[in-house]
């Protein structure tokens, strides 16, 4: 029988990768700010839904909740020092568009803005928001998705997020998704 040895770990949030998304806000050119968020994810297909889940103290959290709409943007290799600089400096007393030289480009179905240099920008409209402890949960509808046209396969019509080099965060770190290893049911297909 083969040994398998294992260890206790202190309790925590160890479900990792996750993404890493910078989250746009604000309605006005006056409170625009960028938050990066790894705490996300889909919750709903129909309606589509997904959520953020954001510290009170945040300066982002209160334009947010007065807002009550916001904009997750993927991102890349490219975009992977923009991303950690907006998760480590507040928007309070600094432009974090200007100082992280991205483009804030006006939403189309929300009263916000999306990040021009994302290359998949997800507008939502927040349903729902549940204190949780150290942080607040937004639950929100997605009501609009900006996708940069060079991942759209013209020929098939099918969106190849594999061509954005997307970045996802593990534990204290950033990396890039990697190799494909199958496509959804590849274990049960018929030979």
């Amino acid at each position: 029988m083969k040994q398998i040895i294992k260890t206790e770990w202190n309790p925590g949030n160890m479900l990792y990768p996750v993404p890493a998304v910078m989250v746009s806000c604000g309605s006005s050119p006056k409170d625009y700010n960028i938050i990066t968020v790894s705490w996300t994810g889909t919750i709903n297909t129909n309606p589509p839904m997904l959520y953020i889940s954001v510290r009170p103290e945040r300066h982002s959290y209160e334009i947010i909740k007065r807002n009550m709409e916001f904009v997750v943007n993927l991102t890349t290799e490219k975009l992977a020092y923009s991303t950690d600089f907006n998760g480590v400096k507040t928007g309070k007393n600094m432009n974090k568009f200007k100082e992280s030289r991205l483009t804030p480009l006006a939403a189309k179905k929300t009263n916000t803005v999306f990040i021009g240099e994302s290359p998949l920008s997800i507008e939502c409209k927040v349903k729902q928001i549940i204190p949780l402890g150290s942080h607040d949960m937004f639950i929100a509808e997605v009501v609009n998705v900006i996708v940069d046209e060079k991942l759209i396969d013209k020929k098939t019509n099918r969106l190849r997020l594999d061509k954005a080099n997307l970045l996802a965060y593990s534990h204290g770190f950033y990396y890039i998704l990697g190799k494909r290893l199958g496509k959804f049911g590849y274990s049960v297909k018929k030979k």
